[in-house]
């Protein structure tokens, strides 16, 4: 009657154990989502700012242009 009871007991210790693993593994995926979607703003911020930078850049080429065309 022991053995039964002691693989009883062991065999809901390692199902506690894997719970409590899986607990853990789901809050780093939760905290690795908010991570990922923080950068992704991050890097679609910097692309606008860029893609601003590169408009005025463009502007400013194709006024020199303009200018020294007309000299």
């Amino acid at each position: 009657m022991f053995w039964p009871m002691l693989a009883i007991a062991l065999g809901f210790a390692g199902l506690a154990v894997l719970g409590v693993l899986a607990v853990k593994v789901f809050v780093e995926a939760q905290r690795l989502a908010g991570q990922v979607a923080a950068t992704t703003q991050r890097i679609n911020r910097a692309a606008e700012d860029l893609e601003r930078a590169a408009t005025t850049l463009a502007d400013t080429g194709e006024a020199l242009r303009q200018q020294s065309a007309a000299s």
